[in-house]
């Protein structure tokens, strides 16, 4: 019988030479594996779909604004036009010729001296109330036209002539009418 190292060198040669021939490199036909199309075309549909949908909603939601901002803008003009023709109505009633002319027309009277007090309490200028036959008038006389603008008017006078007066029936209608309406 052999030792066991003797059967250990006969064994190592056939191990290795058996790892070389396992260890040949050899042309391995490659498998080609392609992704799966379905799950890709899915995303990407999905993607382009969704951007879709989020920019007609984007263009709505701006499409509403514009029409708000436009309704606003317009009510800020009727409210501008508004303030300034009641600004022209507050003018109007605030006007010291106006308002002259209606205390006139209350009975209040313009001296035509004007009366003043002093810190003391003294009356100075004009003691006597004014009266109406005092009074300032605050209207001016109407302009006189020119008399090229208003001439004398003239009367043309027309003989009357006798115009014939039909007969009237009972119903409004002359005679004349009537006996037309029956002779068709």
């Amino acid at each position: 019988m052999s030792s066991p190292a003797v059967q250990i060198r006969h064994r190592v040669p056939r191990i290795a030479q058996e790892a070389v021939e396992r260890a040949r490199l050899s042309v391995v036909p490659r498998a080609r594996t392609r992704a799966p199309k379905v799950p890709f075309v899915t995303l990407v549909s999905l993607v382009l779909v969704g951007g879709i949908v989020g920019l007609l909603l984007f263009n709505t939601s701006m499409q509403q604004a514009s029409f708000a901002a436009t309704s606003l803008e317009d009510e800020a003009t009727n409210l501008a036009a508004r303030e300034q023709t009641l600004q022209m109505e507050l003018d109007e009633l605030r006007n010291p010729q106006r308002v002259a002319t209606q205390a006139q027309q209350m009975g209040m009277v313009v001296p035509a001296a004007p009366t003043f007090l002093t810190l003391d309490g003294d009356v100075e200028g004009v003691k006597t109330p004014a009266t109406p036959e005092d009074r300032l008038n605050l209207t001016p006389p109407a302009p006189v036209k020119p008399q090229i603008l208003a001439p004398a008017p003239t009367i043309v006078k027309v003989p009357a002539t006798e115009v014939p007066v039909p007969d009237a029936t009972v119903d409004g209608t002359t005679s004349a009418r009537k006996g037309n309406r029956n002779r068709r």
